[in-house]
């Protein structure tokens, strides 16, 4: 597994990890419970760990463009 996929799956499960977070908060307020203040700080971890591998497969393709990653003629 090279770089780019840890990255990629760092980024895809700590989207699930923020999303069941997210949720579980609107469901405890649904249910009319009134959580700690630091549950709504929960979220904040994985939203810190999504930026940055957001922000690389963001850049990745443009980075690939601008001569890093060039491909022989005819190929695509």
């Amino acid at each position: 597994m090279n770089w780019n996929d840890w990255i990629r799956q760092i980024h895809r499960w700590m989207s699930i990890i923020f999303t069941v977070v997210v949720i579980a908060i609107f469901i405890a307020l649904g249910l009319g419970k009134q959580p700690a203040e630091w549950v709504y700080f929960l979220p904040l971890f994985p939203l810190f760990v999504l930026l940055p591998t957001g922000l690389y497969m963001f850049v990745l393709p443009y980075a690939a463009k601008s001569g890093g990653g060039r491909r022989a003629a005819g190929q695509q």
